[in-house]
């Protein structure tokens, strides 16, 4: 008698098999390979130019694959057109229909797919009060404020039911406060709607606060992908480090070490690790205080003190100090590719 085959249950929602995007001669995306896990909030960030807006194309269908494959719930879409993928794009400018309300900014798709009318207004109702819009669903989007447009920006995307949401910058045209707010938003969304969202930005903060998985890019590759946690305290190298924020890449005695700078203090020589230098800037940043110090051959490094412990004992521009940490506080970097 035949066993029936055991269900294997979709461990990753999307895959990237060395995926490579070449413009002319030039190769923005180099060999990519990488599995977002099913149901996740998975943040491709980096510099200007690093590729991470080319990946996310390339998994929309807006840009074909020169080389490698990619996968959506198991099933290579590297040739299929946008619209059979099962994803949803969510812009940067948020591009809705001036001339239709946000109810039919929502509704436009079903529309598009022959859905009636009532039907169509009633799942788009749904998807509104989901981002909490649903109030002003007869307003048309000059009578919105920008982070209300990106809500229906956001239910518009979301009434096709994609499996994957996709998100060029959604939040970068907004004032800090907002997007803090609608930032909040996007992770209470992912979470109850269970779709993995893949959200590009330039900003650590958002990045840290939002994924599941950061994935670090620069120049066509990817230099770290990992929980935020394990990015800010294990970077990868050098670049990770800095790109991050909040490290000091100094030359340790077998190499590279980063130690972030909330873990060093001002100090005197002595066992512990030291590097003497300059006050260049103190910053007062409300909870904390960030020092400045030239050391070295001009190189610069950061302490970032809580601020009672700052005002305690306050220190100058321009007076000599030394900074100081535990050795169990450093971490040894991976050196640069080029330099392998």
């Amino acid at each position: 008698m035949d066993h029936p085959v055991p269900h294997l249950e979709r461990r990753f929602d999307v895959e990237l098999v060395a995926a490579t995007k070449r413009y002319g001669g030039v190769v923005a995306v180099d060999r990519v390979s990488l599995r977002i896990p099913r149901a996740s909030y998975c943040c491709l960030l980096g510099p200007s130019g690093c590729g991470k807006t080319s990946t996310l194309r390339m998994i929309a269908g807006h840009e074909t694959v020169s080389d490698g494959d990619i996968l959506i719930h198991d099933e290579n879409v590297t040739d299929l057109a946008p619209a059979e993928r099962g994803t949803a794009m969510m812009f940067q400018s948020y591009a809705l229909f001036p001339h239709l309300s946000c109810l039919d900014n929502v509704a436009f798709s079903l529309k598009a797919r022959g859905v009636p009318k009532a039907q169509r207004h009633a799942k788009a109702m749904e998807y509104l009060a989901l981002v909490h819009m649903d109030r002003l669903s007869h307003r048309m989007p000059a009578e919105l404020s920008g982070g209300q447009q990106q809500r229906v920006a956001l239910a518009r995307a979301l009434i096709t039911e994609p499996r994957v949401l996709l998100l060029d910058e959604p939040l970068s045209a907004l004032d800090p406060f907002l997007r803090t707010r609608v930032r909040e938003e996007l992770k209470r969304l992912q979470r109850e709607l269970g779709i993995t969202f893949i959200h590009v930005t330039h900003s650590q903060d958002e990045a840290m606060a939002l994924a599941d998985l950061m994935v670090v890019m620069d120049e066509g590759r990817i230099r770290q992908a990992a929980a935020p946690r394990e990015v800010f305290e294990r970077p990868a190298d050098s670049f990770v480090a800095k790109f991050i924020g909040g490290h000091n890449v100094l030359n340790g005695p077998d190499g590279l070490i980063a130690v972030r700078a909330d873990r060093c203090r001002l100090g005197a020589p002595g066992d512990q690790p030291h590097i003497a230098g300059r006050i260049a800037a103190v910053e007062y940043l409300g909870t904390t205080v960030r020092l400045a110090l030239t050391v070295g051959d001009g190189e610069g490094a950061s302490i970032l003190l809580p601020d009672e412990l700052f005002f305690a004992n306050p220190v100058q521009m321009g007076e000599e100090a030394v900074m100081v940490w535990r050795e169990q506080d450093s971490h040894p970097l991976d050196l640069p590719a080029a330099a392998e």
